[in-house]
């Protein structure tokens, strides 16, 4: 009785066995390869008119901080906010005992030098005693000029009074007592994307736009274009100077600068067909290998009506980027091209 009920024991569990593996394989008869339904455009190169648009913050050519480099009392400001200077007006008056004091000591040495000059011709006096007064004169004058330059301090550019944060009488704490920016000439400093970096040269034309003129264009030129690319960014910096002799344009306004690059042969793309990472500034697009999707990370040029410019070294012209459902895809599915 045991061992027949051992039999059917084992039959029982081989026919269990069996069913398993008919299961599997059903599953894997069912499971087809993925095939998304896309279409395709081939890539041509066009010709453009190369620009770059950079948003633009602009700056006084030059700005200097008032911090004289001697400590004390603000004896007076000669200059209220908005007051024009030239290089050289009186802007401030700090406090004038120790350049009195140093002057009086100037002035005793002066004549003390000139004494031991006398007796040094005639050998009363050693050269070491002279050459002692001589050192302490010429430090004393040294400090004088220092002091004369810190306590009566006047403006080394042609500018306008921006900011003032001190009256008379007040203590100088190390703050700007005011701060002189130059409006007549202004200056920006532009940030681009390291790919242009071959295109970009010193004294190139630009055009600066503003909100607050609609229509209007400011011519400038490229003054400095900066040696070395950030290795975090990807950018260099360039320099741009810009005439305002009207002074229509003044430092901290916005606005957006136009380079032109002239005439080149580029990928240009609907831009639809560009898709963009989530959570970052990605930009990425799906071309057609051989009947596989592939996707290829690219930056992004200009934009011409609605094609964009793609920039990738995997891309070249005669590549299939995928047009209609891209928005599906992942690297490597197969693709079914609908033509």
């Amino acid at each position: 009785m045991k061992f027949k009920s051992l039999i059917c024991l084992v039959c029982f569990s081989s026919m269990m066995v069996g069913c398993g593996k008919q299961s599997a394989t059903d599953v894997a008869v069912q499971e087809e390869p993925r095939v998304e339904e896309v279409k395709v455009l081939k890539l041509e190169k066009k010709e453009i008119d190369r620009q770059l648009r950079l948003s633009t913050n602009l700056e006084g050519y030059e700005t200097v901080k008032i911090s004289p480099s001697v400590q004390g009392k603000i004896e007076h400001i000669y200059v209220e906010i908005g007051d024009r200077v030239n290089r050289g007006s009186d802007l401030v008056r700090m406090d004038q005992t120790q350049y009195n004091t140093t002057k009086l000591t100037y002035g005793n040495l002066k004549v003390e030098l000139e004494r031991m000059k006398a007796l040094r011709e005639t050998g009363s006096v050693s050269q070491q005693n002279y050459d002692q007064i001589k050192l302490s004169y010429d430090q004393t004058k040294e400090n004088l000029e220092f002091l004369k330059t810190n306590t009566f301090v006047k403006s080394p550019i042609n500018g306008v009074v921006a900011a003032k944060s001190y009256e008379d009488g007040e203590l100088f704490t190390g703050a700007p007592i005011v701060v002189v920016t130059q409006i007549n000439k202004l200056k920006a400093i532009l940030s681009i994307p390291e790919s242009y970096f071959p295109l970009i040269n010193e004294g190139m034309e630009v055009e600066i736009e503003t909100e607050i003129y609609p229509g209007e264009k400011f011519k400038g030129s490229v003054e400095v274009v900066y040696p070395t690319i950030d290795n975090s960014t990807h950018n260099f910096q360039v320099k741009v100077v810009i005439p305002n002799a009207k002074e229509r344009l003044r430092p901290g306004m916005f606005g957006y600068t136009t380079i032109s690059l002239g005439k080149v042969n580029t990928i240009m793309v609907p831009y639809q067909t560009i898709l963009k990472l989530q959570g970052a500034n990605n930009r990425y697009v799906f071309l057609n290998k051989g009947g596989y999707a592939k996707r290829v990370d690219v930056e992004l040029g200009q934009r011409v009506d609605d094609l964009q410019e793609i920039i990738s070294d995997s891309i070249q012209a005669g590549d299939e980027i995928i047009s209609v459902g891209q928005a599906r895809l992942v690297d490597g599915v197969k693709l079914n091209v609908n033509k």
